[in-house]
């Protein structure tokens, strides 16, 4: 499944045990539709994301950037301290793609090895 959405805070990478690593992150999604009366409706889904390949990715996951993410969604329920039953969607993500939009497009070109201070001989 392909999901695309605005990161809505910096990745966090946590160790969970000796050897591995996992990079944790949300996205929001936002859509619209106009209802029965012509209102126009927001919506806005978040999933709770898991990235467990490399930590390094965690350096180009900023606020605001926009990503597509490529992996497996699943649901999950839970009563809160306060009693009170909630639910998430959860995403665990086998490939991103930045689409920019975050704060540290620098650090993206540098782990990329994209950058413009190289000349080229084409003409555009």
């Amino acid at each position: 499944m392909n999901i695309t959405g605005r990161l809505t805070a910096d990745a966090q990478v946590r160790n969970v045990s000796n050897s591995k690593t996992v990079v944790n992150f949300s996205i929001a999604i936002n859509d619209s539709y106009k209802n029965k009366a012509g209102e126009r409706i927001e919506q806005v889904t978040y999933f709770e994301c898991a990235y467990w390949l490399s930590p390094k990715v965690a350096q180009i996951l900023t606020k605001g950037s926009v990503v597509e993410l490529t992996g497996k969604v699943s649901a999950r329920a839970w009563t809160g301290s306060d009693g009170q039953p909630h639910a998430g969607l959860n995403f665990n993500t086998s490939q991103i793609k930045l689409h920019g939009g975050g704060k540290k497009a620098e650090t993206a070109k540098a782990l990329t090895g994209n950058s413009n201070d190289e000349k080229d001989d084409l003409p555009f």
